[in-house]
Protein backbone atom coordinates (compact mmCIF):
# COMPACT_ATOMS: atom_id res chain seq x y z
CA UNK A 1 0.00 0.00 0.00
CA UNK A 2 2.96 2.34 0.51
CA UNK A 3 3.41 3.30 -3.15
CA UNK A 4 -0.38 3.20 -3.65
CA UNK A 5 -0.82 5.84 -0.94
CA UNK A 6 2.06 8.10 -1.98
CA UNK A 7 1.29 8.34 -5.71
CA UNK A 8 3.59 10.92 -7.25
CA UNK A 9 4.18 12.60 -3.88
CA UNK A 10 7.96 12.11 -3.53
CA UNK A 11 8.48 13.11 -7.18
CA UNK A 12 6.16 16.13 -7.25
CA UNK A 13 8.82 18.79 -6.67
CA UNK A 14 11.11 17.52 -9.44
CA UNK A 15 8.17 17.01 -11.80
CA UNK A 16 6.96 20.59 -11.35
CA UNK A 17 10.47 22.06 -11.58
CA UNK A 18 10.80 20.32 -14.94
CA UNK A 19 7.65 22.16 -16.06
CA UNK A 20 8.92 25.61 -15.15
CA UNK A 21 7.76 26.01 -11.55
CA UNK A 22 9.82 27.84 -8.90
CA UNK A 23 10.61 26.36 -5.47
CA UNK A 24 8.38 28.84 -3.63
CA UNK A 25 5.31 27.96 -5.70
CA UNK A 26 6.04 24.24 -5.36
CA UNK A 27 6.13 24.66 -1.60
CA UNK A 28 2.84 26.56 -1.72
CA UNK A 29 0.84 23.78 -3.39
CA UNK A 30 2.41 21.19 -1.10
CA UNK A 31 1.33 23.31 1.85
CA UNK A 32 -2.25 23.47 0.54
CA UNK A 33 -2.41 19.68 0.47
CA UNK A 34 -0.93 19.50 3.94
CA UNK A 35 -3.50 21.95 5.30
CA UNK A 36 -6.35 19.90 3.80
CA UNK A 37 -5.02 16.75 5.45
CA UNK A 38 -4.54 18.60 8.71
CA UNK A 39 -8.12 19.87 8.80
CA UNK A 40 -9.45 16.38 8.09
CA UNK A 41 -7.34 14.65 10.76
CA UNK A 42 -9.82 14.61 13.65
CA UNK A 43 -12.97 14.09 11.51
CA UNK A 44 -11.26 11.21 9.70
CA UNK A 45 -10.20 9.60 12.97
CA UNK A 46 -13.68 10.02 14.44
CA UNK A 47 -15.14 8.45 11.29
CA UNK A 48 -12.87 5.42 11.63
CA UNK A 49 -13.79 5.09 15.32
CA UNK A 50 -17.48 5.04 14.37
CA UNK A 51 -17.57 3.06 11.13
CA UNK A 52 -17.66 -0.71 10.80
CA UNK A 53 -16.46 -0.42 7.18
CA UNK A 54 -12.83 0.37 7.83
CA UNK A 55 -11.59 -1.72 4.90
CA UNK A 56 -13.82 0.18 2.47
CA UNK A 57 -12.47 3.55 3.58
CA UNK A 58 -8.89 2.41 2.99
CA UNK A 59 -9.81 1.43 -0.56
CA UNK A 60 -11.80 4.58 -1.35
CA UNK A 61 -9.10 6.90 -0.03
CA UNK A 62 -6.36 5.08 -1.92
CA UNK A 63 -8.23 5.21 -5.22
CA UNK A 64 -8.79 8.94 -4.72
CA UNK A 65 -5.06 9.43 -4.21
CA UNK A 66 -4.21 7.72 -7.49
CA UNK A 67 -6.88 9.64 -9.41
CA UNK A 68 -5.74 12.97 -7.95
CA UNK A 69 -2.13 12.30 -8.83
CA UNK A 70 -3.01 11.25 -12.39
CA UNK A 71 -4.68 14.61 -13.02
CA UNK A 72 -1.29 16.33 -12.79
CA UNK A 73 -0.18 14.47 -15.90
CA UNK A 74 -2.92 16.17 -17.90
CA UNK A 75 -2.27 19.71 -16.72
CA UNK A 76 0.34 21.53 -14.68
CA UNK A 77 -1.80 24.65 -14.20
CA UNK A 78 -1.64 25.99 -10.64
CA UNK A 79 -5.24 25.28 -9.65
CA UNK A 80 -5.19 21.80 -11.17
CA UNK A 81 -2.10 20.89 -9.19
CA UNK A 82 -3.49 22.59 -6.08
CA UNK A 83 -6.77 20.65 -6.37
CA UNK A 84 -4.85 17.43 -6.75
CA UNK A 85 -2.87 18.11 -3.60
CA UNK A 86 -6.03 18.99 -1.67
CA UNK A 87 -7.63 15.66 -2.64
CA UNK A 88 -4.47 13.73 -1.81
CA UNK A 89 -4.22 15.37 1.61
CA UNK A 90 -7.81 14.51 2.48
CA UNK A 91 -7.43 10.91 1.32
CA UNK A 92 -4.22 10.47 3.31
CA UNK A 93 -5.97 11.70 6.45
CA UNK A 94 -8.37 8.75 6.19
CA UNK A 95 -5.91 5.98 5.32
CA UNK A 96 -3.65 6.38 8.36
CA UNK A 97 -6.26 5.98 11.13
CA UNK A 98 -8.06 3.31 9.09
CA UNK A 99 -5.00 1.07 8.94
CA UNK A 100 -4.27 1.74 12.62
CA UNK A 101 -7.86 0.91 13.55
CA UNK A 102 -7.86 -2.30 11.55
CA UNK A 103 -4.62 -3.37 13.22
CA UNK A 104 -5.82 -2.59 16.73
CA UNK A 105 -9.12 -4.32 16.01
CA UNK A 106 -7.33 -7.52 15.01
CA UNK A 107 -4.61 -7.79 17.66
CA UNK A 108 -6.00 -5.58 20.50
CA UNK A 109 -3.78 -3.63 22.89
CA UNK A 110 -1.81 -6.69 23.92
CA UNK A 111 -0.45 -7.24 20.43
CA UNK A 112 -0.37 -3.70 19.08
CA UNK A 113 3.24 -2.79 19.90
CA UNK A 114 4.65 -5.75 17.99
CA UNK A 115 2.16 -5.75 15.11
CA UNK A 116 2.44 -2.02 14.54
CA UNK A 117 6.22 -2.37 14.47
CA UNK A 118 5.95 -5.09 11.85
CA UNK A 119 3.40 -3.06 9.89
CA UNK A 120 5.77 -0.11 9.74
CA UNK A 121 8.76 -2.25 8.76
CA UNK A 122 6.77 -3.66 5.82
CA UNK A 123 5.41 -0.20 5.01
CA UNK A 124 8.93 1.19 4.72
CA UNK A 125 10.00 -1.82 2.67
CA UNK A 126 7.11 -1.13 0.30
CA UNK A 127 8.15 2.50 0.01
CA UNK A 128 11.73 1.48 -0.73
CA UNK A 129 10.77 -1.01 -3.45
CA UNK A 130 8.20 1.38 -4.90
CA UNK A 131 10.68 4.24 -5.01
CA UNK A 132 13.34 2.08 -6.66
CA UNK A 133 10.95 0.89 -9.34
CA UNK A 134 9.52 4.40 -9.79
CA UNK A 135 13.01 5.86 -10.20
CA UNK A 136 13.97 3.27 -12.79
CA UNK A 137 10.72 3.53 -14.74
CA UNK A 138 10.76 7.34 -14.51
CA UNK A 139 14.29 7.42 -15.88
CA UNK A 140 13.49 4.88 -18.61
CA UNK A 141 9.98 5.94 -19.66
CA UNK A 142 9.23 9.28 -17.96
CA UNK A 143 6.87 10.36 -15.20
CA UNK A 144 3.74 8.63 -16.63
CA UNK A 145 5.37 5.31 -15.74
CA UNK A 146 5.47 6.39 -12.09
CA UNK A 147 1.69 6.78 -12.10
CA UNK A 148 1.20 3.46 -13.86
CA UNK A 149 3.26 1.69 -11.21
CA UNK A 150 1.23 3.29 -8.42
CA UNK A 151 -1.97 2.07 -10.10
CA UNK A 152 -0.62 -1.50 -10.25
CA UNK A 153 0.24 -1.39 -6.56
CA UNK A 154 -3.23 0.03 -5.97
CA UNK A 155 -4.89 -3.02 -7.48
CA UNK A 156 -2.73 -5.31 -5.36
CA UNK A 157 -3.49 -3.26 -2.25
CA UNK A 158 -7.25 -3.45 -2.79
CA UNK A 159 -7.03 -7.22 -3.18
CA UNK A 160 -4.96 -7.48 0.00
CA UNK A 161 -7.36 -5.37 2.08
CA UNK A 162 -10.34 -7.40 0.87
CA UNK A 163 -8.57 -10.60 1.98
CA UNK A 164 -8.81 -9.44 5.61
CA UNK A 165 -12.01 -11.08 6.93
CA UNK A 166 -14.43 -8.44 8.17
CA UNK A 167 -15.27 -10.54 11.21
CA UNK A 168 -11.61 -10.54 12.31
CA UNK A 169 -11.86 -6.84 13.23
CA UNK A 170 -13.14 -6.15 16.76
CA UNK A 171 -14.54 -2.63 16.29
CA UNK A 172 -14.76 -1.93 20.03
CA UNK A 173 -11.08 -2.76 20.49
CA UNK A 174 -10.28 -0.84 17.29
CA UNK A 175 -11.49 2.40 18.86
CA UNK A 176 -9.98 1.74 22.30
CA UNK A 177 -12.91 0.69 24.46
CA UNK A 178 -11.88 -1.19 27.59
CA UNK A 179 -11.68 -4.84 26.70
CA UNK A 180 -12.45 -6.11 30.21
CA UNK A 181 -15.34 -3.75 31.01
CA UNK A 182 -18.67 -4.40 29.34
CA UNK A 183 -20.13 -1.19 30.85
CA UNK A 184 -17.33 1.12 29.73
CA UNK A 185 -18.60 4.46 28.44
CA UNK A 186 -17.41 6.37 25.41
CA UNK A 187 -15.50 9.54 26.28
CA UNK A 188 -16.40 12.83 24.63
CA UNK A 189 -14.13 14.40 22.04
CA UNK A 190 -13.09 16.98 24.64
CA UNK A 191 -10.72 14.30 25.93
CA UNK A 192 -8.41 15.31 23.07
CA UNK A 193 -7.83 18.78 24.55
CA UNK A 194 -8.00 17.75 28.22
CA UNK A 195 -5.31 15.08 28.06
CA UNK A 196 -1.96 16.69 29.00
CA UNK A 197 0.31 13.89 27.72
CA UNK A 198 -1.48 14.02 24.35
CA UNK A 199 -1.03 17.79 24.14
CA UNK A 200 2.69 17.60 24.94
CA UNK A 201 3.17 14.92 22.31
CA UNK A 202 1.24 17.05 19.78
CA UNK A 203 3.36 20.17 20.32
CA UNK A 204 6.64 18.24 20.10
CA UNK A 205 5.60 16.54 16.86
CA UNK A 206 4.30 19.76 15.30
CA UNK A 207 7.68 21.42 15.84
CA UNK A 208 9.53 18.39 14.47
CA UNK A 209 7.48 18.22 11.27
CA UNK A 210 7.77 21.97 10.73
CA UNK A 211 11.45 21.32 10.14
CA UNK A 212 11.31 17.84 8.68
CA UNK A 213 8.63 17.84 5.97
CA UNK A 214 10.34 20.16 3.49
CA UNK A 215 13.85 18.80 3.84
CA UNK A 216 13.59 15.86 1.42
CA UNK A 217 11.99 17.73 -1.51
CA UNK A 218 14.31 20.72 -0.97
CA UNK A 219 17.40 18.53 -0.88
CA UNK A 220 16.33 16.84 -4.09
CA UNK A 221 15.69 20.17 -5.78
CA UNK A 222 19.00 21.61 -4.51
CA UNK A 223 21.10 18.84 -6.01
CA UNK A 224 19.10 18.42 -9.22
CA UNK A 225 18.92 22.19 -9.88
CA UNK A 226 22.72 22.25 -9.95
CA UNK A 227 22.56 19.67 -12.77
CA UNK A 228 24.43 17.20 -10.61
CA UNK A 229 22.02 14.30 -10.91
CA UNK A 230 19.19 12.77 -12.94
CA UNK A 231 15.91 13.99 -11.42
CA UNK A 232 13.69 10.90 -11.13
CA UNK A 233 16.53 8.59 -10.18
CA UNK A 234 17.97 10.94 -7.57
CA UNK A 235 14.57 11.39 -5.90
CA UNK A 236 14.13 7.62 -5.91
CA UNK A 237 17.54 7.20 -4.31
CA UNK A 238 16.67 9.62 -1.50
CA UNK A 239 13.54 7.61 -0.74
CA UNK A 240 15.28 4.24 -0.99
CA UNK A 241 18.01 5.20 1.48
CA UNK A 242 15.56 6.72 3.96
CA UNK A 243 13.08 3.86 3.76
CA UNK A 244 15.78 1.22 4.02
CA UNK A 245 16.96 2.86 7.23
CA UNK A 246 13.37 3.09 8.44
CA UNK A 247 12.96 -0.68 8.16
CA UNK A 248 15.77 -1.19 10.64
CA UNK A 249 14.65 1.75 12.80
CA UNK A 250 11.10 0.39 12.99
CA UNK A 251 12.26 -2.99 14.23
CA UNK A 252 14.59 -1.35 16.76
CA UNK A 253 11.77 0.93 17.92
CA UNK A 254 9.49 -2.06 18.38
CA UNK A 255 12.07 -3.77 20.59
CA UNK A 256 12.84 -0.60 22.56
CA UNK A 257 9.13 0.07 23.13
CA UNK A 258 8.59 -3.44 24.43
CA UNK A 259 11.50 -3.21 26.86
CA UNK A 260 11.73 0.48 27.89
CA UNK A 261 8.66 2.29 26.64
CA UNK A 262 8.25 4.98 24.02
CA UNK A 263 9.79 8.08 25.62
CA UNK A 264 13.42 7.36 24.72
CA UNK A 265 12.43 6.25 21.21
CA UNK A 266 10.85 9.63 20.51
CA UNK A 267 13.71 11.60 22.07
CA UNK A 268 16.22 9.95 19.73
CA UNK A 269 13.96 10.68 16.75
CA UNK A 270 13.85 14.39 17.65
CA UNK A 271 17.64 14.67 18.04
CA UNK A 272 18.25 13.23 14.56
CA UNK A 273 16.72 16.23 12.72
CA UNK A 274 19.10 19.07 13.77
CA UNK A 275 22.07 16.87 12.88
CA UNK A 276 20.47 16.12 9.52
CA UNK A 277 19.91 19.82 8.80
CA UNK A 278 23.54 20.70 9.49
CA UNK A 279 24.85 17.92 7.26
CA UNK A 280 22.42 18.81 4.45
CA UNK A 281 23.60 22.43 4.50
CA UNK A 282 27.23 21.38 4.01
CA UNK A 283 27.01 18.52 1.49
CA UNK A 284 24.86 19.65 -1.43
CA UNK A 285 26.34 16.98 -3.69
CA UNK A 286 24.92 13.64 -4.84
CA UNK A 287 26.83 11.52 -2.30
CA UNK A 288 25.43 13.66 0.52
CA UNK A 289 22.12 11.89 0.09
CA UNK A 290 23.45 8.95 2.10
CA UNK A 291 24.04 10.60 5.51
CA UNK A 292 21.14 13.06 5.06
CA UNK A 293 18.56 10.41 4.24
CA UNK A 294 19.86 7.85 6.72
CA UNK A 295 19.17 10.38 9.47
CA UNK A 296 15.73 10.94 7.97
CA UNK A 297 15.20 7.21 8.23
CA UNK A 298 16.19 7.19 11.88
CA UNK A 299 13.76 9.96 12.84
CA UNK A 300 10.79 8.89 10.75
CA UNK A 301 11.29 5.17 11.34
CA UNK A 302 11.30 5.52 15.12
CA UNK A 303 8.28 7.80 15.08
CA UNK A 304 6.26 5.56 12.77
CA UNK A 305 6.21 2.96 15.55
CA UNK A 306 6.27 5.15 18.65
CA UNK A 307 3.58 7.70 17.80
CA UNK A 308 0.64 5.37 17.03
CA UNK A 309 1.64 3.08 19.89
CA UNK A 310 1.89 5.90 22.40
CA UNK A 311 -1.45 7.42 21.38
CA UNK A 312 -3.06 3.98 21.70
CA UNK A 313 -1.65 3.70 25.23
CA UNK A 314 -2.62 7.20 26.32
CA UNK A 315 -6.23 6.92 25.12
CA UNK A 316 -6.86 3.27 25.89
CA UNK A 317 -10.26 2.98 27.52
CA UNK A 318 -11.68 6.20 26.08
CA UNK A 319 -13.05 4.81 22.81
CA UNK A 320 -11.36 7.71 21.00
CA UNK A 321 -8.05 6.21 19.93
CA UNK A 322 -8.43 6.88 16.21
CA UNK A 323 -9.80 10.38 16.82
CA UNK A 324 -6.68 10.87 18.95
CA UNK A 325 -4.55 9.55 16.11
CA UNK A 326 -6.29 12.08 13.88
CA UNK A 327 -5.63 14.88 16.37
CA UNK A 328 -1.94 14.03 16.47
CA UNK A 329 -1.91 13.77 12.68
CA UNK A 330 -3.49 17.24 12.60
CA UNK A 331 -0.66 18.70 14.65
CA UNK A 332 1.91 16.84 12.56
CA UNK A 333 0.11 18.12 9.49
CA UNK A 334 0.18 21.67 10.81
CA UNK A 335 3.95 21.54 10.98
CA UNK A 336 4.27 19.62 7.73
CA UNK A 337 1.90 21.98 5.91
CA UNK A 338 3.86 25.07 6.87
CA UNK A 339 7.23 23.45 6.24
CA UNK A 340 7.28 23.39 2.40
CA UNK A 341 6.19 26.99 1.96
CA UNK A 342 8.56 28.16 4.70
CA UNK A 343 11.48 26.12 3.41
CA UNK A 344 10.73 26.91 -0.21
CA UNK A 345 10.74 30.68 0.26
CA UNK A 346 13.79 30.63 2.54
CA UNK A 347 15.64 28.62 -0.10
CA UNK A 348 14.55 30.98 -2.86
CA UNK A 349 15.57 34.14 -0.95
CA UNK A 350 18.56 33.05 1.16
CA UNK A 351 19.71 29.82 -0.47
CA UNK A 352 19.35 26.13 0.26
CA UNK A 353 22.12 26.05 2.88
CA UNK A 354 20.36 28.53 5.18
CA UNK A 355 17.03 26.77 4.63
CA UNK A 356 18.39 23.44 5.88
CA UNK A 357 19.89 24.97 9.03
CA UNK A 358 16.67 26.80 9.87
CA UNK A 359 14.50 23.74 9.25
CA UNK A 360 16.71 21.49 11.35
CA UNK A 361 16.65 23.92 14.27
CA UNK A 362 12.90 23.51 14.80
CA UNK A 363 13.46 20.05 16.28
CA UNK A 364 15.31 21.70 19.17
CA UNK A 365 11.87 22.86 20.31
CA UNK A 366 10.75 19.22 20.31
CA UNK A 367 13.76 18.14 22.36
CA UNK A 368 13.25 20.95 24.87
CA UNK A 369 9.56 20.15 25.17
CA UNK A 370 10.18 16.43 25.62
CA UNK A 371 12.86 16.89 28.26
CA UNK A 372 11.25 19.83 30.02
CA UNK A 373 7.82 18.29 30.57
CA UNK A 374 8.75 14.64 31.07
CA UNK A 375 8.85 14.89 34.84
CA UNK A 376 5.91 17.30 35.20
CA UNK A 377 3.12 15.30 33.60
CA UNK A 378 0.18 14.40 35.81
CA UNK A 379 -2.88 12.20 35.13
CA UNK A 380 -5.34 14.14 32.98
CA UNK A 381 -7.09 11.76 30.59
CA UNK A 382 -10.28 10.73 32.38
CA UNK A 383 -11.25 7.24 31.42
CA UNK A 384 -7.81 6.47 30.03
CA UNK A 385 -5.98 3.69 31.79
CA UNK A 386 -3.09 4.15 29.35
CA UNK A 387 -1.79 7.41 30.81
CA UNK A 388 0.10 5.73 33.65
CA UNK A 389 2.01 3.77 31.05
CA UNK A 390 2.91 7.08 29.36
CA UNK A 391 4.10 8.54 32.66
CA UNK A 392 6.39 5.57 33.09
CA UNK A 393 7.65 6.11 29.55
CA UNK A 394 8.17 9.81 30.12
CA UNK A 395 10.27 9.21 33.22
CA UNK A 396 12.05 6.31 31.53
CA UNK A 397 11.10 3.99 34.38
CA UNK A 398 12.35 0.52 33.62
CA UNK A 399 9.73 -1.18 35.79
CA UNK A 400 6.78 0.00 33.68
CA UNK A 401 4.23 -2.68 34.66
CA UNK A 402 2.97 -3.04 31.11
CA UNK A 403 5.96 -2.53 28.80
CA UNK A 404 4.57 -4.89 26.20
CA UNK A 405 1.25 -3.09 25.86
CA UNK A 406 -0.96 -5.63 27.69
CA UNK A 407 -4.54 -4.48 27.88
CA UNK A 408 -4.69 -3.94 31.64
CA UNK A 409 -3.21 -0.53 32.42
CA UNK A 410 -2.44 0.23 28.77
Amino acid sequence: MADFQAGIGPFLGIFLLAHGWQSGLVGTVMTMGGVAGMLMGIPAGALIDQTRRKRLWVIVAGVCTIAASAIILLSQEFWVVAGSQLATGIAGAVIIPAVTGITLGMVHQKGFVRQNGLNQAFNHAGNMVGAGLSGYLGWKFGFPAVFALAAVFGALSIASVLMIPAKSIDHAAARGMKEDDAEAKLSGLQILVECKPLLILAVALAAFHLGNAAMLPLYGMAVVSNAQSNGPWFVALTVIIAQGTMIVASLIAMRMAEEKGYWLVLLISFIALPIRGLIASQVLVPWGVYPVQMLDGVGAGLQSVAVPGLVARILNGTGRINAGQGAIATMQGLGAALSPVLGGWIAQIFGYEIAFVVLGSFALISVACWLGFSGLLKPACSGSSGENAFLADAQNVRDDPFPRGRASGG
